[in-house]
């Protein structure tokens, strides 16, 4: 059976202790990501933050945050930007527009070939800029639709100056720290 976008609603509101997302009309439970992949993912939501609010260029979340899409699924990215002029407000519920950056971070049960599924999926739907974050191989994917993947290292700087001009973050500086 296909659900709608208010059935997911509540279904959620009923089993609040789940992520889900609606796929196609289908359910998708998501599992919790790992800690390292919640830590990269928080840190680069920080950093992200922490240069868009000041400039007021926009709006960043996390995990928790859908997005109803064009194509009516809805889907949560680790971490998502929205340009300013897109979302004057925030909504209290799901946001009904396609972010114009989302990220995925890989967890240990993720498979890449669905991360990389998931942020073309969003780039059709007119998102500007897809990033994929590989915490155990150390890398950055960064997609744009139509342009090959562009492949950041740890010698690296992450930058968008399409959508966030002057930011820039070390690719290294994303990965939690090593206390001794």
């Amino acid at each position: 059976m296909l659900m709608t976008v208010n059935e997911l609603e509540k279904l959620q509101a009923e089993h609040p202790d789940y992520r889900m997302e609606l796929v196609g009309g289908e359910v998708k439970i998501m599992s919790p990501s790992g800690y390292e992949a919640d830590e990269v993912s928080t840190e680069l939501a920080a950093q992200i933050r922490n240069w868009v609010r000041p400039r007021q260029l926009g709006r960043v979340t996390g995990s928790s945050a859908g997005f109803i899409l064009p194509n009516a699924d809805t889907r949560a990215p680790d971490v998502s930007f929205v340009k300013a002029e897109r979302l004057r407000r925030s909504p209290r519920s799901f946001a009904e527009l396609a972010p114009d950056l989302m990220v995925e971070v890989k967890s240990p049960t993720d498979k890449l070939t669905k991360l990389r599924s998931k942020i073309q999926d969003f780039l059709a739907l007119g998102t500007q800029v897809g990033i994929l974050i590989d915490p155990e191989a150390r890398c950055v994917e960064v997609y744009r639709s139509g342009d090959e993947a562009v492949l950041l290292g740890d010698g690296d700087r992450l930058t968008v100056p399409d959508l966030l001009p002057g930011w820039e973050v070390a690719i290294a500086d994303l990965w939690p720290l090593v206390f001794e």
